[in-house]
């Protein structure tokens, strides 16, 4: 991922080459020619996913292409703020490499699972994770769109609530093929382990407002960045409230930046009357520049990693 963007513009192999520095080892190759296995580790894979998508946004700014607000789903609000202004890539990277790293250890493997769950109410959800739990820990992690939630927790305990999920009328319930049970009580380790290098690294006050995940709150400040990074690894990712709130502050066109196109699917689960793109390959970057217009006529944009 991310190569043909590299071997096209100079300021997308800027990105890699910096990032190859930050991390002490070539991401770069990683990211061009994997091997696949060692790409999906977690302290790999979201260094190599923000340093992508970092690439992809320098690629739009450098094309006279900015967005009005910035918002990412879990690991994509650290490539959000780099955009902004708020933290510099070189930090970003480490950062996110020790992330992955502190999320993995936090649980042995096989005592942690997420599981997805469609088609129920964030009521009945609730019920069920409370039922479930039996002393354990189960709970909501990704909001993603209506109807569409991840949940997060003590396998037995995420396996149990799968199972009421089912009985209550869930379109779908299933276990996740994932590494760690991300955004949960159990991520308690990795979030004391982060806080620290997030108060050792500087954050700025970013330049374009960001949307986050922990209160799908609009943001300016540098403290409340850092706080809500801190918080973001133990909290459910709200991002069905972050587009709404986003469409609440007038934006009418979403870029979502960087490999694959999930985010797009959800906007328009959220809301079918927002315009989405995205750029990770320089036809989608076409793509984005034919819609561009001028800036009294274009409509607000949020960028979403």
């Amino acid at each position: 991922m991310g190569r043909e963007l590299a071997q096209s513009f100079a300021c997308a192999r800027a990105v890699f080459s910096e990032a190859d520095a930050a991390l002490g080892f070539a991401i770069s190759k990683l990211c061009f020619e994997g091997p696949a296995e060692e790409l999906q580790l977690t302290a790999n894979t979201q260094p190599a996913i923000l340093t992508v998508s970092v690439a992809a946004a320098m690629v739009l700014r450098e094309k006279g292409i900015s967005a009005d607000y910035v918002a990412g789903h879990s690991l994509g609000e650290y490539s959000a703020l780099v955009t902004a202004g708020s933290l510099n890539l070189f930090d970003a990277v480490r950062l996110v490499r020790n992330r992955g790293q502190y999320m993995q250890e936090a649980v042995p493997v096989g005592q942690g699972a997420m599981a997805a769950i469609l088609g129920l109410d964030g009521e009945t959800l609730d019920e069920i994770c409370r039922e479930a739990a039996q002393g354990e820990v189960v709970s909501p992690a990704n909001l993603n769109s209506p109807g569409q939630v991840v949940i997060a927790g003590n396998t037995a305990a995420v396996a149990r609530a799968v199972e009421l999920a089912k009985g209550r009328g869930a379109k779908r319930a299933i276990m996740l093929n994932v590494s760690a049970p991300f955004h949960c009580a159990l991520m308690k380790p990795a979030q004391d382990r982060l806080s620290v290098d997030l108060d050792a690294t500087r954050v700025e006050d970013p330049q374009v407002p960001l949307v986050n995940n922990v209160g799908a709150q609009v943001v300016t400040s540098a403290p409340a960045i850092r706080e809500g990074l801190k918080q973001q690894v133990t909290s459910p990712v709200r991002w069905e409230e972050s587009i709404r709130r986003l469409r609440q502050e007038g934006v009418d066109l979403f870029v979502e930046v960087g490999p694959g196109k999930v985010l797009s699917g959800l906007v328009r689960q959220i809301d079918r009357a927002a315009e989405c793109l995205r750029v990770e390959d320089s036809a989608t970057l076409n793509e984005v520049a034919a819609r561009w217009a001028p800036a009294d006529d274009r409509p607000r944009v949020a960028s979403g990693w």
